[in-house]
Order: C-alpha cells, then structure tokens, then sequence
C-alpha cells in the first residue's frame, strides 16, 4: 500500500490551481456528507440494525483504509465521520428519509459539477479517474492539509 504522502502528493500534483483548490474545499465534503446521507436511508432490517447502518459500515471500511494509510488522518476522520453522522441522525429525525435522499442527491449532483468545473479550470483530469481510490483520498488530503495548519503529523 502507498504511504499517505505518496497518496497526498499524487493528488497535490492534480490540485494545483487555487480555484480548483477552492472548489474542492466545499465540494469533497459536500460529497462525503451526501453519499454518507443516501447510505443512512437504505432501510434496514430491525434484527441487525437502525437506520444509518449501512453508512455506519461504510464509515467503518473507509476508517479501515486510512487506518492503514495514516493513524493520525484516520483519527482525523473519524472526527468527521462522527460529525457527518450526527448531523445525517437528526436531519433524518427531523425531514426523515425520503426528504434526506432528495436533499442529498441535489447536494452530490451540485458538488460534482463544481469538482469537474474544478478540474476544467485546473486543466487535469480528477485523480480518481486513474484509481478509484483517490474517491476516498480527497477528504484525507483535505484532512491532512488541516492537520498540517494545527502542526498534528500524519
């Protein structure tokens, strides 16, 4: 597996333009917020769950991926994914599901424009287009540039 500065510095080297920066200071976690809201509605049966498991797993899996990569960046988002997932439980209390997907399909449709806007003015293609891993790196390089500002390594 890549250490975590490959992963960060293979991404750098597609993120250069500051606008495309920009955009992708709003855009990633808009994404992750959005495919982690579709995943807290998949309804679940009551023997093995409530809803938010499969987005709870999800969470899990891609925790286990930084992991690997990164102690610190995985600690780092497992914050956020604890933050996403407060946020998903009561706006699933409080619109309930079929207004939450709605919610979050408008948000990813509207965040991916922005990422290929993003990547037109930056003129290179989104990194994840080489390795569909890079899907899960964006809001670790994000997390890491964070890290970096609160001098915490990674």
């Amino acid at each position: 597996m890549r250490t975590v500065n490959e992963w960060f510095g293979n991404y750098s080297r597609d993120h250069q333009n500051p606008t495309n920066r920009f955009i992708h200071w709003i855009c990633v976690p808009a994404i992750l917020w959005a495919v982690i809201a579709a995943l807290w509605v998949i309804p679940v049966p009551a023997a093995i769950g409530r809803p938010g498991f499969w987005a709870g797993m999800a969470m899990v899996l891609a925790f286990a991926f930084y992991w690997r990569m990164s102690r610190p960046v995985a600690l780092a988002m497992l914050v956020v994914f604890v933050v996403i997932g407060l946020v998903n439980e009561a706006l699933y209390r409080t619109w309930g599901p079929t207004d939450l997907l709605w919610l979050a399909g408008g948000v990813f449709v509207v965040a991916w424009i922005g990422q290929f806007i993003g990547h037109l003015i930056e003129g290179a293609r989104p990194s994840f287009f080489t390795d569909l891993a890079y899907l899960l790196i964006g809001p670790a390089w994000l997390a890491g540039k964070v890290m970096r500002r609160l001098h915490i390594g990674y």
